[in-house]
Parts: C-alpha cells; sequence; structure tokens
C-alpha cells in the first residue's frame, strides 16, 4: 500500500468515526398534530416524556394546513394560552423545527381555541443531551365536539416500545478528509 493510499485510509476511517446521528421525531407519533382525543387526552405528555431529545435533532409537525398551524411561544404564552406575537409561525402541514441550542421550547397549535384543549407541546434540551419534557394534564372542555379531532392515523408500522425516531440523519463532522482522499488519489 502506498504512502497516499495509506494516508487516504486513515483519513477515512476518521472521517467515519466523526460521524454524528442526529434524529428527526414525528411530534405525536402515529398520530397527526391536533387536539387530544378523549380515548387519549395527554398524547403529547406521554409522547414528550418518551423521547430523548438533543441538541440536532428536529421535530416534525404533521396536519391538515387548512385545519390547523404551529407556533413556536415564550414560556408565558404556553401557560396561558396566548397565540399573539408567536416566536415564530408554522403553517404548512409538514412544519419542521431544528433544535440548535440547548433550552426550554414551547409549541402550541396557532388556532384560537386549540391549546385550551391541551393542544400543546413543552420540551426541554439542555447541552449534555439530558431532557425534561412535559406537556400539559388534559382538562376537559366545557363541550366537547361532535367530530373527530385528530386527524387519524397516518399508515405505517407500528411503533416500537422503544420510541426509536422515524428518521435517522447520518452527518459526517470531517468532510475534509474526503477531500483530502481526492486530491491524494489524483496526484499519485
Amino acid at each position: 500500500m502506498g504512502n497516499s493510499e495509506l494516508w487516504c485510509t486513515l483519513l477515512l476511517l476518521l472521517s467515519i468515526q466523526g460521524e454524528v446521528l442526529c434524529n428527526v421525531y414525528h411530534v405525536g407519533d402515529l398520530h397527526a398534530w391536533g387536539i387530544p382525543t378523549s380515548s387519549n387526552p395527554q398524547i403529547y405528555t406521554k409522547w414528550s416524556k418518551s423521547h430523548n431529545l438533543n441538541i440536532g435533532d428536529s421535530l416534525f409537525f404533521l396536519y391538515p394546513p387548512s385545519e390547523d398551524s404551529v407556533i413556536q411561544v415564550t414560556s408565558e404564552s404556553y401557560n396561558s394560552c396566548n397565540l399573539k406575537d408567536p416566536i415564530l409561525y408554522m403553517n404548512n402541514g409538514n412544519s419542521l423545527f431544528n433544535i440548535t441550542k440547548p433550552g426550554d421550547f414551547y409549541f402550541t397549535s396557532g388556532v384560537e381555541g386549540h391549546c385550551e384543549k391541551s393542544q400543546k407541546l413543552h420540551v426541554s434540551v439542555y447541552g449534555n443531551g439530558s431532557y425534561v419534557a412535559d406537556s400539559p394534564a388534559y382538562a376537559p372542555a366545557a363541550s366537547a365536539p361532535s367530530y373527530p379531532t385528530v386527524f387519524g392515523s397516518i399508515p405505517m408500522q407500528a411503533a416500537s416500545a422503544s420510541a426509536s425516531p422515524l428518521t435517522r440523519i447520518p452527518v459526517f463532522v470531517s468532510a475534509v478528509a474526503g477531500i483530502f482522499c481526492i486530491i491524494a488519489l489524483i496526484v499519485v
């Protein structure tokens, strides 16, 4: 094995070793983002407590864009269900929120009245990868609607008991190593 091939192999191995996994989590797992049903009133509480979120992960909200939206709000707005002046407004039906820093993240539906019916989510992400997540306890509405409020299940395989993420996206930290490999092969 020539000197350049040895360096190329070494750089490739270092590149693979530096792989980082980021996960995309479908909020609510198989259910669409919507008002919790009476049969599963604490869906977002259960969901948030069963997922370990880290910096680099993403939250995926799926919903009919003509019927709902997602807003990121402050702690105060989350607790009082105040929809005015959101931090972020997402309304395309396939909303992706990237976690780029540690901290508390608060989300609710952008539709008036949905937050009061427990369609909201709070997650905390710390720099070391540990987390605390919760959503509000369910409080029944004064008058329950007579139509389904969560838009059904997405046809997929059942989620595993380990609550694994939907998607794993490999990201190579050492991309420069690949460039050096190509240069080394061209020069030789």
